[in-house]
């Protein structure tokens, strides 16, 4: 936590995306080339916010952004964040997703869904999707990152088991496109892209760094910073070039503006 302050009151945003693994900067740069910069009051609705980087992220660029998440301590670290970072159209509310459906005030509201590494959290994703479908307005996208099911595991507590009860670790393995488009479907959206993100570089220091984390997670953290701006810059390549499966899948889907 103190590491996390320190980042953000150095780098300001930036040190929101190097605090925790490399998987962080990945979805945000896989989500910035799908949010345009907000020019006319849009709206954002970040589900599954966690300690909000892509809720300040998206407000920055504009947006009027709404972060949900059940955990307190993690809106208090988003709210103190959003206020070094200047992202005054950010705002944070406690609220379990899987109870998105009681907060009627918000549907139909949203020009953006974003909902990243949720999804395989959660037993009934056909509920959850339906239910941030109603949170879009007509024409309004889902911007949505998740395990890929035929990721290689990172490290072993990838390759299961997974839980039966909800107690925030992966209920599943992951999804395939198809699945996704299925969700969509059922919830009334319409699938635009699929693509991936998080290649073998990103996830070679993923596993250093949890692996080094057993010491301290200071150590794990420091041993990863000086090799974290080569993914960016050689990640793709170098994943397509060894045919080395993405970790995350992540689709673009949007509500269609009549029946």
């Amino acid at each position: 936590m103190a590491r996390d302050r320190s980042l953000v009151r150095i780098l300001g945003f930036p040190g929101t995306l190097l605090h925790g693994d490399t998987g962080v900067l990945d979805r945000w740069l896989w989500l910035r080339k799908r949010l345009p910069r907000a020019r006319n009051g849009e709206k954002a609705i970040d589900v599954g916010c966690g300690s909000g980087a892509f809720s300040i992220g998206a407000a920055l660029r504009g947006y009027d952004v709404l972060g949900l998440s059940w955990d307190e301590r993690n809106q208090s670290v988003a709210m103190e964040r959003a206020r070094r970072c200047n992202a005054r159209s950010a705002a944070f509310e406690v609220l379990d997703v899987r109870n998105l459906d009681s907060r009627g005030d918000l549907r139909s509201r949203y020009d953006v869904a974003i909902c990243c590494e949720t999804i395989e959290h959660i037993i009934d994703d056909r509920k959850l999707v339906r239910d941030i479908a109603a949170c879009l307005k007509p024409g309004g996208r889902l911007l949505l990152t998740t395990p890929w099911f035929h990721y290689r595991p990172i490290t072993a507590e990838d390759d299961g088991p997974f839980q039966a009860i909800e107690d925030g670790r992966h209920v599943r393995r992951g999804y395939t496109g198809d699945s996704l488009k299925g969700l969509c479907d059922a919830a009334g959206l319409v699938v635009d892209e699929t693509s991936f993100c998080t290649g073998v570089l990103s996830q070679k220091l993923i596993g250093l760094q949890r692996t080094v984390s057993r010491l301290h997670p200071l150590v794990g953290w420091a041993a990863v910073l000086p090799l974290r701006p080569f993914p960016p810059l050689v990640d793709g390549a170098i994943t397509r070039m060894l045919r080395w499966p993405y970790y995350s899948i992540g689709i673009q889907a949007h509500k269609p503006r009549s029946a």
